[in-house]
């Protein structure tokens, strides 16, 4: 910001400079010149008045001597008064319209301005250092562009991380009105409503979790949350079942599978103490790699910079905005090829597998940003199982 304030106050001078300068210089010169042409053609008038009275011998030679006097001091009196006048205007006129163009300039500009965006992508070129400072970012973003799914969905996680439930299912809730009712999106809002209504599964959260299944059968928010509500409403299959299903969907490293397989466990023991029947696993869906050659457009090689940022990534042809699995480089890698994979996922239930059809998307952000950028290339809709090897040319100026 303040590199911004400096450039347009040495841009402002210029402008003044240039305006003023030739203006002050050609308004006092053509301000003299035509007083003096009017003042010489007066005297020259009266001259030849007094020259053709003495003629006519209405005026002796004393006279018209007196006469010629009394008009150069006239000439003489009206210069200085000229003088003044001009003193007083080209001194102080140009010293307000100095001080009113910059301060009209500065109104105008908080008025209808975008200085708010600036600070904010000024502030997104560096990692934030707590989560405070995170979720101050998100709530500029989205108070400055409002219909951006992706700020809306990070910011309903962030409030879940810092125990706001309430803030959360509002936020998921806006996720969901501008990017559509996607199955991750209505999980997460389920989830956000348990917990602001006190862990009680009310017919809201209900609704959301069975529309979000409806859509998404391995949505593993919804997955989690249902075997939760099974099992404190003592229906000890039905959690077991959803909690294997989880299991069936989670990376085999994902750190919360551990206390899930635990909740397996104490609904296995419930039901075998009930004489009831024991549910099967049920088959696991195998892991999703893809091979990504990604290289830049040759007219774009002198409008980037080495050290842009360059994000590859995948997200769902038709689901949430937030990328699936991602990549963070510079451009000074390209060309370059990565692989992308359920082990890169951006988080442990938006995983390639859960999805039949994505996009990969490659966007070099100056900023750092991975939500916007300056040059984008994208594929065409792919079908996950048969996605394989792709190629990505970098090669368009990303729509604002």
């Amino acid at each position: 910001m303040t590199a911004f304030w400096l450039a347009a106050g040495v841009l402002l001078l210029a402008a003044l400079a240039f305006v003023l300068i030739p203006l002050l210089r050609g308004r006092r010169a053509q301000a003299e010149e035509d007083r003096t042409a009017l003042n010489v053609a007066l005297y020259q008038e009266r001259i030849a008045e007094l020259d053709a009275q003495h003629a006519a011998g209405a005026l002796d030679a004393a006279q018209l001597d007196a006469g010629r006097s009394e008009a150069a001091r006239e000439l003489l009196a009206d210069a200085e008064q000229a003088e003044g006048t001009r003193r007083v205007l080209g001194r102080w006129l140009p010293l307000v319209m100095a001080l009113l163009v910059p301060l009209a300039g500065l109104g105008l500009y908080l008025h209808w301005g975008a200085s708010d965006a600036l600070k904010l992508r000024s502030e997104l070129a560096t990692a934030p250092q707590n989560i405070e400072e995170m979720t101050a970012r998100l709530e500029e973003t989205v108070r400055l562009q409002p219909d951006q799914a992706e700020a809306w969905y990070f910011l309903g996680r962030t409030y879940m991380a810092q125990q706001r439930p309430q803030d959360a299912a509002k936020a998921f809730a806006r996720a969901a009105e501008v990017a559509g009712r996607q199955p991750e999106l209505l999980g997460q809002w389920a989830q956000a409503l348990y917990f602001a209504e006190g862990q009680k599964f009310t017919a809201q959260v209900r609704s959301l979790s069975e529309e979000a299944l409806k859509l998404d059968p391995q949505e593993v928010t919804t997955l989690g949350l249902l075997g939760i509500a099974a099992f404190e409403e003592q229906r000890f299959a039905d959690a077991m079942g959803y909690w294997q299903r989880l299991v069936g969907v989670l990376e085999p490293n994902d750190p919360s599978r551990e206390a899930i397989q635990g909740g397996i466990e104490r609904a296995r023991e419930q039901l075998v103490a009930r004489g009831e029947q024991v549910p099967e696993a049920p088959v696991t869906v195998a892991a999703v790699q893809l091979k990504v050659k990604v290289s830049l457009a040759p007219q774009l090689a002198d409008k980037v910079q080495p050290d842009d940022s360059l994000f590859i990534f995948a997200r769902a042809a038709s689901g949430p905005p937030m990328p699936l699995a991602a990549k963070r480089l510079k451009v000074s890698d390209l060309p370059v090829e990565v692989s992308l994979s359920d082990a890169d996922a951006m988080m442990p239930q938006l995983k390639l597998s859960n999805f039949a059809e994505i996009q990969l998307v490659a966007r070099i952000s100056r900023a750092g940003s991975p939500m916007a950028g300056e040059w984008i290339g994208q594929s065409a809709v792919l079908k996950t199982a048969e996605a394989g090897e792709q190629v990505l040319v970098i090669d368009q100026a990303e729509q604002k």
